[in-house]
């Protein structure tokens, strides 16, 4: 009998113990987990992990864009791309140029993309061995002869030189560049400077080197008193207000103004037009290459040439139409010149051309 009774006092104090570990409804006890002091100790987080292959950090971002339509593109890369801080400078392509050269002989290029006017612009930065190769899945839509064929570069859009006349004071629009320097057209045109844009001095290596134009096409322009201002904008305002009857410019900037109600027609003149592409690229050594690839695919993606043509550009590339008031590529005579030999003569073009008009 006393065994038993024994038996029953250590089970009981067995039940005890155990009971005495635990709460009631299943709790823990009030000194489990517990810190001194009785405060209770926070359960520990891992921070979620971010994806690799998301790219993020700043962006540094060159171009000669108008500052509206970088903003817009900014802000539509930032919505695909939130973690991505862009970080933008813009001027005139000469001016951004000048600038790279400086970085670049300081020792270090501070761009990682680079969007400028046109192709010998970046086959300048090619020669100098300044641009990354990255051929972006996004070049299967866009032509093959607006690529570089080493992935240093490729067109964005396409921007044709045109003809704009003011319509209040031009009744009958011209079909020829030869409008310029016509007579009645003494004193009322206006062109940007080969200085300053890029487009512009493109422009002057295609005339030049164009049969009917040569040289002689830009000493007839000077004898007409065809003014030079520092870029395309300025030149369209000029037309716009009526300062000036005609101007050389780029066709999506004659579009825009008149889409606003601005007196103003864009002509593409039966002998052909110089056509830029506004490449972008990737610079050697980017300090976020990951960033910048993920730039250039959406630049060249079809929602960023949906962008592209609801700003006002003719898309470069396929299956997206061109904005309302501009031709595409296939609808208008090009007139062009080998790139390489337009990038050998540049500065030489524009000696010329400062030669003739004394700038």
């Amino acid at each position: 009998m006393r065994l038993l009774k024994k038996g029953s006092l250590l089970v009981s104090l067995t039940a005890l113990l155990v009971f005495s570990g635990c709460g009631t409804s299943g709790q823990p006890a009030a000194n489990q987990g517990a810190q001194p002091g009785g405060k209770q100790e926070p359960a520990k987080q891992e921070a979620p992990k971010q994806d690799a292959n998301i790219p993020s950090g700043k962006l540094t971002f060159y171009t000669s864009q108008p500052e509206d339509d970088v903003t817009k593109l900014v802000a539509a890369f930032n919505k695909k791309y939130p973690d991505v801080k862009v970080e933008s400078f813009r001027s005139g392509t000469e001016e951004v140029t000048a600038k790279l050269q400086a970085e670049n002989q300081a020792g270090k290029v501070q761009a990682d993309v680079l969007l400028l006017a046109d192709a010998v612009t970046f086959e300048g930065l090619k020669k100098q061995n300044l641009l990354a190769s990255y051929k972006s899945p996004e070049l299967a839509k866009v032509p093959k002869d607006l690529v570089d064929p080493d992935g240093a570069y490729s067109g964005t859009k396409v921007m044709a030189t045109v003809l704009a006349v003011n319509t209040q004071k031009v009744k009958t629009p011209p079909t020829s560049w030869k409008a310029l320097a016509a007579a009645e057209s003494k004193d009322a045109g206006i062109m940007p400077s080969p200085l300053y844009s890029g487009a512009a001095a493109y422009n002057v290596g295609v005339f030049s080197r164009t049969d009917g134009f040569g040289w002689d096409f830009f000493k007839s322009l000077k004898a007409n008193n065809v003014s030079v201002v520092k870029g395309n904008g300025a030149v369209l305002n000029a037309v716009a207000s009526g300062e000036k009857s005609y101007g050389m410019v780029v066709d999506y900037l004659v579009a825009r103004e008149k889409a606003k109600g601005s007196p103003v027609e864009l002509v593409y003149p039966s002998e052909g037009v110089p056509v830029i592409t506004e490449p972008i690229g990737i610079l050697k050594n980017a300090a976020n290459e990951k960033a910048a690839q993920a730039f250039v695919d959406f630049v060249l993606s079809e929602d960023g040439q949906k962008l592209a043509s609801s700003i006002g550009y003719t898309p470069i590339r396929e299956g997206v139409e061109a904005p309302k008031g501009l031709k595409s590529i296939n609808q208008f005579k090009v007139i062009s010149s080998e790139i390489s030999k337009l990038t050998e003569a540049r500065e030489a073009d524009k000696k010329q051309f400062t030669s003739v008009f004394g700038q």
